[in-house]
């Protein structure tokens, strides 16, 4: 069965409820399964440049969403930390030809996500994989009110994750994720 792995940091909680909501839509498909994994149970490589933790499962993964709040207009110094711990996937090229995708989170309304997509997406790249973009029409009141292209934007203001991001961001979401997994099958099954 066609996995996608939605791999992603959240300090404070808001980011999990979006890659939360990624994972419940692309797992919501029939014939995918979905994996969340954060960054914390990713850890770097010792000496012996062997990668522990959950690692295996990315590797094994048709698709990859990766997801970070945005912090100083870029990923946080966590999802940071995991994309260099990559090196030696990037090195032997483990990724190539799987399908990846990106999403952010951050209190304002732009807070240079986009930014972060980009070195997302950039990041992914490096790895030769294959970019999957938001793939919905944005209305400023609902769905894809971020109004982005190249992958998911979510805003949380200061209250607690049961409160925001908002329903409207946690929808674009699950149908974000719905789109990766939907892409997912058709690249698992050639065609």
């Amino acid at each position: 069965m066609p996995t996608v792995a939605v791999v992603y940091h959240s300090d404070y909680g808001h980011t999990k409820v979006v890659a939360e909501s990624i994972a419940r839509g692309a797992g919501g498909v029939e014939g995918v399964e979905a994996v969340l994994i954060a960054v914390d149970e990713l850890p770097a490589p010792g000496p012996d440049r062997v990668l522990g933790g959950r690692w295996p499962e990315l590797d094994a993964a048709d698709a990859i969403i990766f997801g970070s709040p945005t912090y100083m207009g870029t990923v946080s110094a966590a999802f940071k930390r995991f994309m260099e711990s990559s090196g030696g996937i990037w090195y032997r090229q483990g990724w190539k030809d799987k399908l990846a995708a990106g999403f952010t989170n951050a209190g304002g309304l732009s807070g240079d996500k986009l930014s972060t997509l980009l070195d997302l997406a950039l990041f992914a790249a490096q790895h030769s994989m294959i970019w999957v973009s938001q793939g919905l029409f944005y209305n400023d009141e609902g769905i894809n009110r971020m109004g982005s292209w190249i992958g998911m934007m979510a805003r949380s203001t200061d209250d607690p994750p049961d409160v925001t991001p908002p329903p409207e961001d946690r929808k674009t979401a699950e149908l974000f994720g719905e789109r990766v997994a939907h892409a997912t099958l058709r690249w698992a099954r050639g065609g």
